[in-house]
């Protein structure tokens, strides 16, 4: 496994690379939490998907990450309203 953390404005973007459960390869995960929600600007997890792209293998961790990265950049930057609180 192989995680990597970014902020984005309002938003921790939580990125992994994970063994695939069944052959070789990676696949990629997304944690993305909105840290502005509410009156109490509390933390709230916004976007989950433990399986991108339903499962796809990358033969890299790097490669499952860097999707996983754009996935949440478009998620925060095109499609806010999937993360709204």
């Amino acid at each position: 496994m192989v995680f990597d953390e970014h902020e984005d404005g309002d938003y921790k973007i939580y990125a992994g690379a994970l063994e695939a459960p069944q052959g070789q390869g990676y696949i990629a995960a997304l944690v993305v939490v909105n840290r502005a929600c509410g009156p109490a600007r509390a933390p709230r997890e916004a976007f989950r998907d433990d399986s991108l792209a339903c499962g796809h293998r990358w033969p890299t961790p790097r490669e499952a990450l860097a999707y996983a990265l754009q996935k949440a950049r478009v998620l925060i930057h095109r499609e806010q309203h999937r993360l709204a609180c």
